[in-house]
């Protein structure tokens, strides 16, 4: 599926909306379409290029350095979280917001040392981990990351061919 096929498949706007109003933001078309955009491309991890891009298909008058300063903003009220695979490129993705408000732990990434193919791990494991920490130290963990490498299934697969010659 392209970004604008999925573009047909977009939240109601209206999540959107009330997401900037419970962080007191004014509600703009700017970070609607941002937001939009996340929303319909999950899982890709778009640059601000990319995100740029999309929207101007739609909205051709949005310029590049009112989607940068719409994604500083996004990010800096937790809406976008920023993620960085180590390759020289940051990149965005919408946050994952409860119902009261509250940013929930998102999910984890697979990277694939050979292709760099990038696959999330939603199951949050260290749950129980932080409650320990809590606990033992009564530090309050609020947020972590988890980047792990290794081989995809496709090339782990072509890795155990090649050492079998």
């Amino acid at each position: 599926m392209t970004m604008n096929e999925s573009k047909s498949q977009m939240v109601d706007p209206e999540r959107f909306k009330q997401m900037l109003r419970l962080k007191g933001l004014k509600v703009t078309n700017q970070r609607i379409y941002v937001l939009q955009t996340l929303e319909s491309c999950r899982n890709k991890h778009l640059t601000a290029e990319e995100i740029y891009n999309n929207v101007k298909v739609d909205h051709p008058e949005i310029g590049l350095a009112t989607v940068y300063r719409t994604i500083q903003i996004l990010k800096e009220l937790h809406l976008i979280d920023r993620i960085n695979f180590d390759d020289g490129t940051e990149r965005y993705e919408i946050a994952e917001i409860l119902e009261d408000g509250v940013k929930h732990h998102h999910h984890h990434h697979l990277i694939c040392i050979k292709c760099g193919k990038v696959s999330e791990f939603a199951d949050d494991m260290l749950e129980a981990l932080e409650s320990a920490i809590m606990l033992k130290t009564g530090f309050h963990v609020v947020d972590h990351e988890v980047k792990l490498y290794g081989y995809c299934k496709e090339c782990g697969g072509k890795l155990i061919e090649e050492t079998k010659k």
